[in-house]
């Protein structure tokens, strides 16, 4: 039989089960205050906040440990410049007959529109990348694995410990994502999966009240 190394489990906490309620609800409450928006203040954030809130999304599970994403922050003025303008030019297609009527139907309730200039505003755009090739060091070439999977997970940790900094982000897929390959300079056996927006929201900001309606419990679980 196969043995594996293993280590004790010695950094679990549990809690009473009073705590554990109150904790819950207490991290309900704290992401239930996440929203995207799409006006940022271009004041300044440490780019050690970053590298944290990065590293909480390399702590995440992934198929056989692989861990197949690369994340890329961007704060250049000259490369945020960059990005805006090929997502503009990906996102004038989109509107301009790229997308369905229903599609775009869909999404008037946001106001979104081909304009993102919050891609210059904000003071870091973290693109996340994920990886065909990879293994658990970081020099391999192996396969990975459940690799969609484990970079939304990824994805996950990285807007909720942005928010819990006291960050405001944005989700951006523009298509194709290519370009943000060519402007990263990342390798071709990895493609774009995500653009964070990251920053303070702008004095005036807002959200739309389409996006706070949110479903309710029994449309979302089942208990068995």
């Amino acid at each position: 039989m196969q043995t594996h190394d293993n280590k004790p489990l010695d950094d679990f906490i549990e809690y009473p089960e009073a705590e554990m309620l109150a904790r819950s609800a207490d991290w309900l409450e704290n992401l239930q205050r996440r929203h995207s928006i799409r006006n940022f203040s271009d004041k300044a954030v440490s780019r050690t906040i970053i590298e944290n809130c990065i590293k909480t999304a390399g702590s995440a599970p992934s198929g056989a440990n692989h861990q197949p994403w690369h994340f890329c922050a961007i704060s250049s003025k000259e490369v945020k410049r960059q990005v805006r303008e090929q997502a503009e030019i990906h996102e004038r297609r989109f509107y301009d007959g790229g997308a369905n009527d229903e599609w775009l139907d869909a999404l008037k309730p946001l106001g979104t529109d081909a304009q993102k200039p919050y891609l210059e505003i904000a003071p870091w755009l973290i693109v996340v990348f994920s990886q065909k090739k990879g293994g658990i060091d970081s020099e391999e070439k192996r396969q990975n694995y459940y690799i969609q999977e484990s970079v939304g997970i990824a994805t996950g940790f990285l807007l909720t410990a942005l928010h819990n900094a006291g960050l405001a982000t944005l989700t951006h897929t523009p298509k194709p994502m290519s370009f943000l390959s060519k402007i990263c300079n990342r390798p071709e056996d990895e493609r774009a999966y995500m653009l964070v927006i990251v920053g303070y929201p702008a004095h005036d900001a807002t959200v739309p009240e389409h996006a706070l309606h949110k479903k309710a419990l029994q449309d979302i679980a089942t208990f068995l």
